[in-house]
């Protein structure tokens, strides 16, 4: 599987030459290069810290807050988390980066304006949201992993996610809003990208998609939407002593609903499963399950190849393309009745 790339590679040899060169200059030298330069970046991790630290420090000032004192959680992928404390209480402060993932900010207000359950969002800046930490709350617990096998708690997340798909209904009906949608992925050249990543190109899912590309997007396009979670797990799981409910809405958006269903109970044990499908109710459409049994894996391949290693959460999706069953699910839901020239 082709994951790394030709620069990669070359950087990988000439990290290897410089390994040779240090070696030769005695391990007495190459000790205290290692030494220098390990303090080097300690000390740049250092001054980063700070100057994330003051930043936040900053807009929590901005959002009126009297002598904030500040801690960095954890930084990464352009999102960085603080420990806020002020006023004798304990908040949490979420940054944002880049401009794409404070969707997150908006996506708060906008549950928080259809009567959907969410952590209180008690300020926000441009970049910056303030919530409470769950973690001091009496209020909230964060989830935990044996609520995956707990149906009392199952019904009350179905509770949560049959409200969002409802009201996302109403509020998306008649509208066309640029919202994340995770389909969108689905093009010709984010495929062609994840075939020669995954080392699959001579795959003729390829060749189907390629072939069928306008077809394709206009049914994917026509599918009914509402608004979806699309990140399940337990770590964005907030339980009350009496409901359930997600938090963390960098991925919240349009999609399929039947999508987040799958999403659900394939984490949950089956016990857990079944109570969750009983409270939530209903009948998908077999377009919508359909439809979901190729973009699902499609979009976990796309994900996974832009990534530098190819990560373990997308190997059964990997199998699935190799297996042919990606293949068969889009041609099941594209040619719902069989050709008469198309082998059966």
């Amino acid at each position: 599987m082709n994951i790394n790339s030709g620069n990669e590679t070359q950087a990988a040899h000439g990290i290897a030459g410089r390994h040779s060169n240090v070696a030769a200059e005695g391990p007495g030298i190459a000790e205290e290069r290692g030494n220098t330069k390990a303090h080097g970046i300690a000390e740049a991790h250092s001054i980063a810290e700070a100057h994330s630290i003051a930043e936040a420090h900053s807009i929590a000032e901005g959002l009126g807050l009297r002598d904030p004192v500040c801690s960095l959680i954890r930084s990464k992928a352009g999102i960085s988390l603080y420990r806020v404390e002020a006023e004798g209480k304990k908040l949490i402060l979420k940054v944002f980066e880049h401009q794409e993932d404070a969707r997150e900010i908006r996506n708060y207000s906008l549950l928080s304006g259809l009567g959907i359950p969410t952590l209180p969002l008690l300020g926000h800046t441009e970049n910056a949201l303030l919530l409470p930490d769950v973690e001091a709350s009496t209020e909230y617990r964060l989830g935990r992993a044996s609520d995956l096998e707990d149906p009392r708690t199952a019904r009350d997340i179905a509770k949560w996610y049959r409200m969002l798909h409802q009201k996302g209904r109403s509020y998306l009906s008649g509208r066309v809003l640029p919202m994340y949608d995770e389909s969108d992925v689905i093009t010709v050249d984010n495929m062609r990208l994840t075939a020669e990543r995954t080392g699959t190109a001579d795959n003729p899912l390829w060749r189907e998609i390629t072939g069928n590309y306008p077809a394709i997007r206009s049914r994917i396009d026509a599918l009914p939407r509402t608004l979806t979670y699309n990140d399940f797990y337990w770590t964005n799981l907030i339980v009350t002593r009496d409901h359930a409910f997600m938090f963390d809405y960098n991925l919240l958006g349009k999609g399929i609903a039947y999508g987040d269903i799958r999403n659900v109970t394939s984490s949950l044990s089956p016990g857990a499963a079944e109570a969750f499908t009983e409270e939530y109710g209903g009948i998908f459409p077999e377009e919508e399950k359909k439809a979901d049994a190729f973009i699902a894996p499609l979009v976990t391949l796309y994900s996974a190849c832009r990534c530098d290693t190819f990560p373990s959460w997308a190997g059964a999706s990997l199998a699935e393309l190799e297996n042919g069953s990606i293949l068969r699910h889009l041609e099941e839901w594209l040619h719902p009745f069989p050709h008469p020239c198309r082998p059966q």
